[in-house]
């Protein structure tokens, strides 16, 4: 395991109790390791024997047809997927509130290059009664912005897009109502602390050039422009600097990264 899976495996050992499914929430910037750490995390405790699943918000969002109609009521900002309010939370809640009972389970799937959810006849099935649930995402656990902080933009995004803060007041009321509810079934949290978010663009950079290098004609054609990627990432901006800010004060583990994705400090909140 890297050391930012053995950090996590650390504090996750202690939080285990034989017979009672645990759920983990893992939050961190864009590309800081979330799903490499999830993955080593998953092969480690199941060769312990435990029955463990992953569960990314990226599987949980609205697909592109659903975002259109959203965006066509709400705000056109709304057709791009990320913030709260273009994720099913219903489905999240039914998951998790699964996996708490001990049943057996379907996990959700998204395809990003379809921009549509997977059928579930395509979900893993997670076998029940599960020990660990890893449950990772950008905002995971997020709590709202204050309202006081919502008024100014903080991007050109917001200043050309959302001059009025029509957006950003309704993600932020849904990250209050349903998205707190999907939330509120989290036990842990873990977070991933990047050293700014300026470092944010450079790793969300780095990733789209490996998928243009790894994965082919067909995905590299698909890949983002570093120019786009700043245009993507401005959505995620204001809440991942709140984040940043307000969760490492609640976090049950609150890890420290570089700008090379390395733990300067792990802080175990006892």
């Amino acid at each position: 395991m890297n050391r930012i899976a053995t950090a996590l495996a650390d504090a996750i050992s202690g939080w285990l109790t034989p017979g009672t499914p645990l759920i983990v929430g893992l939050c961190g910037a864009q590309a800081s390791g979330k799903s490499t750490a999830c993955a080593q995390l998953a092969a480690h405790f199941s060769g312990q024997g435990l029955r463990v699943g992953v569960l990314s918000l990226d599987d949980l969002y609205l697909g592109r047809t659903v975002r259109a109609g959203l965006a066509a009521e709400a705000h056109p900002l709304f057709a791009t997927r990320g913030p709260p309010g273009t994720h099913d939370t219903a489905i999240g809640i039914a998951t998790l509130d699964a996996v708490k009972a001990g049943h057996p389970v379907m996990l959700p799937r998204f395809d990003k290059r379809a921009d549509e959810p997977l059928s579930s006849r395509d979900w893993p099935l997670l076998d029940g009664p599960c020990d660990l649930l890893l449950f990772e995402g950008w905002c995971v656990g997020a709590q709202p912005v204050p309202d006081d902080l919502l008024a100014q933009p903080v991007n050109a995004l917001e200043r050309e897009d959302d001059p009025d803060g029509i957006w950003r007041s309704h993600w932020n009321a849904h990250l209050a109502g349903e998205t707190a509810e999907l939330f509120a079934r989290i036990d842990r949290l873990a977070y991933l602390r990047p050293p700014s978010f300026d470092v944010v663009h450079r790793w969300r950079c780095e990733q789209e050039h490996g998928y243009q290098a790894q994965d082919g004609a067909q995905r590299a054609a698909a890949a983002m422009t570093d120019e786009q990627v700043a245009r993507f990432i401005a959505h995620y901006e204001r809440l991942t600097r709140w984040i940043m800010h307000e969760m490492p004060g609640r976090a049950d583990v609150t890890i420290q990264l570089d700008a090379a994705r390395l733990p300067l400090s792990v802080a175990v909140r006892r």
